[in-house]
């Protein structure tokens, strides 16, 4: 297997098309999506201008306190240089709201990953409200990379109609995202969810994008057996184990809920 993993970023923009169908069937009026600054939301939103034209986007920019100015810079300058109508809610009032309720202790690190998750699933309420409110489609900005190891958070950013860069690594979403103009500091912008103050992807993953996304095409996509998948990225096995057990830890979060079945 190559270092890289290979796109045919031409082939791979018009596949993604598959908005315009998508919505088209659905009846909506349009989509509307969560605009972080960061390379995921920025190549989504360029595609759903692309697929059915910036008057029909509703882009969602929600930041806290630590949100970086940067960030929400590159999310307004995108935005605009699209065409592409914006709404801006501070999310930390409800936040607040929430802390006060269940007596959420700000310093209490066992605490971090629920609050953070509460955070996520705020912006994903705002994001249907405005849904409901105009009859738009909520466009995930998930990549393949982050699903596979179940790097979201249910109900949260894992809430959506649909996923047009869900099938892509995040090594093929940069470099999809420079291709078809997403400034460079944004493509390769380091990832962060920004759930928490100093918030980073990398702290998280088992190991950087480059080497994830090659363990887990080994695993998933040629489903090498664990051994020969850290051979072929060029990784401790303990890697490749950790990427293997959190696939199946966190497939629960992929799949359709749990149900007896009953037809």
């Amino acid at each position: 297997m190559a270092a890289k993993i290979p796109l045919d970023l031409d082939a791979a923009a018009d596949e993604i098309a598959f908005m315009r169908t998508t919505v088209g069937a659905s009846g909506a009026s349009g989509v509307v999506v969560g605009l972080s600054g960061g390379v995921d939301s920025s190549l989504v939103v360029v595609l759903c201008v692309r697929a059915i034209g910036a008057q029909k986007v509703l882009g969602l920019i929600m930041p806290t306190a630590f949100t970086p100015e940067s960030d929400l810079d590159d999310a307004r300058e995108l935005a605009s240089s699209l065409g592409v109508r914006t709404r801006e809610i501070r999310i930390d009032p409800i936040a607040e709201a929430f802390a006060k309720t269940l007596g959420i202790e700000h310093e209490a690190m066992s605490q971090r990953i629920p609050v953070a998750n509460i955070l996520a699933r705020i912006r994903m309420v705002f994001l249907y409200y405005y849904a409901n409110l105009n009859n738009l489609l909520v466009v995930g900005t998930g990549d393949r990379s982050e699903d596979l190891i179940g790097y979201f958070t249910k109900y949260g950013d894992g809430g959506a109609d649909l996923l047009p860069i869900s099938h892509l690594y995040k090594t093929q979403v940069r470099a999809l995202a420079e291709r078809l103009g997403v400034p460079h500091r944004i493509a390769y912008k380091p990832s962060s969810p920004q759930l928490y103050p100093g918030h980073k992807a990398t702290d998280e993953i088992p190991t950087d994008y480059d080497k994830l996304d090659i363990v887990e095409a080994c695993l998933f996509d040629q489903h090498m057996p664990i051994e020969k998948a850290a051979h072929v990225a060029g990784v401790p096995l303990g890697v490749v184990t950790e990427v293997a057990r959190r696939y199946e830890s966190t497939r629960h979060k992929r799949e359709y809920p749990a149900m007896v079945r009953c037809w």
